[in-house]
């Protein structure tokens, strides 16, 4: 990566507190072993992240890269739907169109035991560790963003 470290922003969603707690451990796990760092601000839902990401990067906060945290589980209706395409496009749309290096770890789960194994970053006991895998996807993407701000390719 380039000479300075990248300073990353976590959005955690706190609909799931508990499934938040261990997105976040991951995340701030990989965050430490990837030598960056990164400050972190919470949202009610999943839904209001992908606003979030975008106020900040329109201010000009000085982040490389942001890291969508968040739980949707599926309940009697559609609103599950709704959440689930909407915070996806939308996050995509941050990066395809405004150019943001997202990693995006919101789960989308038929139950809460799926959800506390993906958010899990004990993967020594079958945890999956979303939170550090979005927070490695994103440093990908900003590594990439500079690689293509330098002319290397």
């Amino acid at each position: 990566m380039s000479s300075k470290p990248p300073h990353l922003l976590l959005v955690e969603a706190l609909f799931y507190e508990h499934i938040a707690a261990d997105l976040r451990r991951g995340a701030e796990r990989a965050v430490a072993e990837a030598g960056v760092t990164c400050e972190i601000i919470s949202v009610p839902g999943s839904f209001e992240i992908p606003p979030a990401i975008a106020m900040a990067a329109k201010a000009g906060a000085g982040y490389d890269g942001y890291v969508a945290l968040g739980c949707v589980i599926r309940g009697e209706t559609t609103h599950y739907d709704h959440i689930c395409a909407e915070s996806a496009r939308a996050i995509q749309e941050l990066g395809s169109r405004d150019g943001l290096a997202v990693g995006f770890g919101i789960l989308t789960c038929e139950n809460e035991a799926q959800a506390l194994e993906r958010a899990s970053p004990a993967t020594d006991q079958g945890g999956r560790d979303q939170g550090g895998r979005a927070v490695r996807a994103c440093l990908a993407l900003v590594e990439l963003k500079r690689r293509f701000r330098e002319g290397r390719r």
